[in-house]
């Protein structure tokens, strides 16, 4: 536990994976050379190869929020083709929830016939504003978590936008925009628990996370190194977080790990529930797109620059209205660090 704590600095949990990888490569090698004898120049050069691929993996893996492209106002043949969609179809097909609270759902309660809404909502209107001049040219398509990759990859969406954090493992399968919001992994557990966050407490505990999630590979990753307690039992997963609350109401579950800014609004939604200890990951939210979509994550980028310093109608307001009830008035742990764009194609 102690171990896991102190990589919580690092950017996203893709900085320990391609260490792993890194120090398995060393291993390998360091075990094979006495068993072989000496190696041919062809043999060393293939070594030499495979310790380079992995010192660049882990580079990259250190820091997999910068690992995106440059700003860009221009339209490329990914946003014509959004264009040139004609009547009612010329809209952005965007993948979202309907179930997190104030982030994307649906509330029957705000006169608004059961619209979308929440702070990932408000960031895809201000998209398709830019893109197609109409806040309100969008199709919504509710995907649960572990479908958010496949629906890019296959073209049913043009983009994700749906609390999904930028990590190593993704970035190797779709495009992300720079990060939009910053969180971490937290214990969500009933007040009366003696859970007492990410720790010992979790001993004998059932865990539940949601399936293809970055807090269930966390979980696998540390059970694996010994980092979580062995009887901890991370065998619930289900398809949305949402459905991970509903198993601890029912007493199914005697915990819940998600990011902690999801984990703040079910604690809203259900006042026996509360967070349990510090987060203990930081991790960033991005914008998913097919990884051949250069334009459109130039232009999404460019998009998130303009957003962050409308402060009228853009981020800061969004975190007003939805989020300051749950994470507190000042945005400051929730503020995505200045961009980077690393990644050059």
């Amino acid at each position: 536990m102690r171990a896991r704590r102190l990589r919580a600095s690092l950017k996203g949990w893709g900085g320990v994976a391609a260490m792993a990888v890194v120090c398995a490569l060393v291993a390998v090698f360091a075990l094979w050379v006495p068993l072989s004898g000496p190696r041919s120049v062809d043999d060393q050069a293939v070594a030499q190869s495979a310790t380079i691929k992995a010192e660049r993996a882990e580079e990259d893996c250190e820091a997999p929020e910068k690992q995106t492209l440059s700003p860009s106002s221009a339209d490329g043949d990914t946003i014509q083709k959004i264009k040139n969609r004609q009547g009612g179809k010329r809209k952005l097909v965007v993948g979202v929830d309907q179930n997190s609270y104030r982030w994307g759902y649906r509330d029957p309660n705000s006169g608004k016939r059961g619209e979308l809404e929440g702070f990932d909502i408000d960031l895809v209107h201000r998209i398709a504003e830019d893109i197609l001049g109409d806040r309100n040219a969008v199709q919504f398509k509710a995907i649960p978590t572990n479908q958010r990759i496949p629906a890019i990859r296959d073209g049913s969406v043009d983009m994700v936008v749906r609390t999904m954090t930028i990590n190593c493992e993704r970035i190797d399968q779709v495009a992300f925009s720079a990060p939009y919001f910053k969180t971490g992994q937290q214990v969500l557990a009933p007040k009366s628990s003696p859970i007492k966050g990410y720790d010992g407490t979790l001993a004998g505990k059932r865990v539940c996370t949601a399936a293809g999630s970055t807090a269930y590979s966390t979980l696998k990753a540390d059970k694996e190194r010994g980092e979580l307690p062995a009887t901890t039992d991370i065998s619930k997963t289900v398809p949305n977080q949402l459905d991970c609350l509903v198993r601890l109401q029912l007493g199914e579950a005697d915990a819940v790990v998600t990011d902690g800014a999801l984990a703040a609004s079910q604690a809203a939604q259900d006042p026996t529930v509360e967070l349990k200890g510090d987060p203990f990951t930081a991790e960033y939210y991005g914008v998913a797109m097919k990884k051949d979509a250069h334009d459109l994550v130039r232009r999404v980028n460019q998009i998130l620059v303009d957003y962050r310093k409308d402060t009228a109608t853009g981020w800061q307001a969004s975190y007003n209205k939805w989020l300051s009830a749950t994470l507190g008035k000042n945005p400051e742990k929730s503020e995505p660090p200045a961009p980077q764009y690393l990644r050059t194609t």
